[in-house]
C-alpha cells in the first residue's frame, strides 16, 4: 500500500503547469511579429530621388545649349 502512496506523491500536477504557462503567455507584452508595421526599404526611394534629380538636370542642360 505504501507504493500506491509514493506514486502518487512524484506524479506533477498537469493543470498547475498549463495555469502557469497561461499566466506568462498573458503578462509577456512583446509585440508579435505580425502586429509591427513593416519597414518600407530606402533603396527605391533613394533611386527616384536621383533619377528625378538627373532628369531635371538633363533638362537644363538642353534649355541651356539652346537658350
Amino acid at each position: 500500500m505504501s507504493d500506491n502512496t509514493d506514486n502518487n506523491e512524484n506524479q506533477s500536477d498537469p493543470a498547475g503547469s498549463t495555469t502557469m504557462f497561461h499566466r506568462f503567455v498573458s503578462e509577456n507584452n512583446e509585440p508579435e511579429q505580425d502586429q509591427r508595421e513593416p519597414r518600407r526599404p530606402l533603396t527605391p526611394i533613394v533611386v527616384t530621388v536621383v533619377g528625378v534629380i538627373a532628369a531635371i538636370a538633363v533638362v537644363a542642360s538642353v534649355v541651356a545649349m539652346w537658350g
